[in-house]
């Protein structure tokens, strides 16, 4: 049986148990926060979450752990089609994680948990969610999905990312960042309608008190 480490306060970690879920994919959990510990090193190379332990090892990354569980379950496939729209998917995939994600992620700190951030890093952040968002709104289709009529793994990176994205855009900045994409809205309710969603979320929520005092202690604040 397959087995997840990490928490359910983490949105990549979220993607793998939606993914496994809406697939019917046995597994086991392993909780864990991100770590240096010789012990998890020996499981996981690089300390983060999420690590996915198979019988033939471990993979790290959420977007290529992804695409194994799409080759070893594809009777509900999130990448789909020919050669070209399987790639549209990747390449959607990749927006959302390099050009939302990633630069919001800068910038958590102080939307979250009040650690301040630079100045000079939110200017920065701000202008890359602009361009981001706007990127993904003229390459994605919504229609009603980011590649088209079928829910694909390029929309489960867009519901656990574009959430933190937009609230470090309202919070810093006072931004609706998914109104600069027309669709976004709407895409995000209708994962949130996703029973599998809805329990992945009362998870995050059962989490959410332990996570809080987990930071706390590594900001020195407990």
């Amino acid at each position: 049986m397959l087995t997840l480490y990490g928490f359910d306060v983490s949105n990549y970690y979220n993607m793998i148990k939606l993914a496994m879920a809406l697939k019917g994919i046995e597994y086991k959990t392993v909780m864990t926060y991100p770590n240096q510990t010789p012990e998890y090193l020996a499981i996981c190379p690089t300390g983060k979450v999420p690590a996915l332990q198979t019988e033939h090892g471990v993979l790290v990354e959420s977007n290529v752990i992804l695409e194994y569980l799409d080759e070893i379950e594809p009777s509900v496939p999130l990448l789909s089609g020919n050669a070209f729209e399987r790639a549209r998917i990747r390449e959607l995939s990749k927006m959302v994680e390099l050009y939302i994600e990633l630069p919001a992620r800068r910038c958590h700190h102080e939307a979250f948990w009040g650690v301040p951030v630079a100045d000079v890093t939110k200017k920065e952040v701000k202008r890359a969610l602009y361009v981001g968002i706007q990127s993904l709104a003229r390459a994605a289709s919504f229609s009603p999905y980011l590649a088209g009529d079928k829910l694909s793994a390029a929309d489960i990176m867009f519901y656990y990312s574009a959430d933190l994205a937009a609230g470090v855009a309202k919070k810093l900045y006072d931004i609706d960042l998914l109104a600069e994409a027309p669709g976004a809205k709407e895409l995000m309710k209708k994962m949130s309608e996703l029973p599998e969603a809805q329990q992945i979320n009362a998870d995050k929520k059962a989490a959410q008190p332990a996570f809080n005092a987990y930071l706390a202690k590594a900001f020195g604040k407990a």
